[in-house]
């Protein structure tokens, strides 16, 4: 089935929670209500037109300029069809998405994974708790404004027989960078060069 009648066909089956299908780089990116993320998902892994069997992964995508900052995209895979279809839809840090645990269980641990990285909520998540970061863990460290050095650092403490939490500290500071091209050669004499002999 090509792309393009697989978008069609999933716009027909879905009136009123289906945005959009578009087909670009080879792939079909179908754009859904928030509210409606379940039953897409449901319809996409019972009806035989689709049988997508399989939840590859969930992720977040942040758009911090956007109202609607960010965007949750999920992969779905048919092996009956030989077909891949990404679902996406638009959130922001107040509104959550209704959770597909009840749907494909895989994605218990993806939705964690967004929520810890994104800050992004699921409804109904019989488990919303930090995944890869600390339990204590301040921010959320995928999204574009998280500093790049973090607030905090951690490191295990041989005296206190803990993991202590400090301030991050720099121990130099920032270098400059010259973006030069390695082709024109340097127009100083770098470092260790004081005693090469100009060739004529």
């Amino acid at each position: 089935m090509e792309l393009a009648e697989l978008g069609q066909k999933i716009t027909t089956a879905l009136p009123g929670a289906v945005k959009a299908a578009t087909v670009a780089f080879g792939e079909l990116t179908v754009d859904v209500e928030p509210g409606e993320i379940a039953r897409v998902l449901k319809t996409l892994r019972d009806d035989p037109n689709f049988e997508f069997k399989i939840l590859i992964d969930i992720c977040g995508v942040d758009w911090p300029s956007r109202p609607m900052r960010f965007d949750v995209v999920y992969h779905v895979l048919s092996l009956t069809k030989n077909a891949r279809v990404r679902l996406k839809l638009q959130t922001d840090e107040d509104t959550p998405v209704p959770s597909a645990v009840g749907i494909f269980p895989a994605a218990n641990w993806f939705e964690r994974e967004t929520f810890d990285m994104y800050g992004i909520a699921f409804s109904d998540h019989p488990d919303l708790r930090r995944l890869l970061t600390d339990y204590g863990f301040s921010g959320y460290p995928l999204r574009k404004d998280f500093p790049l050095t973090g607030y905090v650092e951690l490191r295990y403490d041989d005296e206190l027989k803990r993991v202590v939490y400090r301030p991050v500290e720099l121990v130099q500071e920032f270098r400059e960078f010259d973006f030069m091209s390695p082709w024109e050669g340097a127009r100083y004499i770098l470092p260790g060069d004081e005693k090469a002999k100009e060739t004529k």
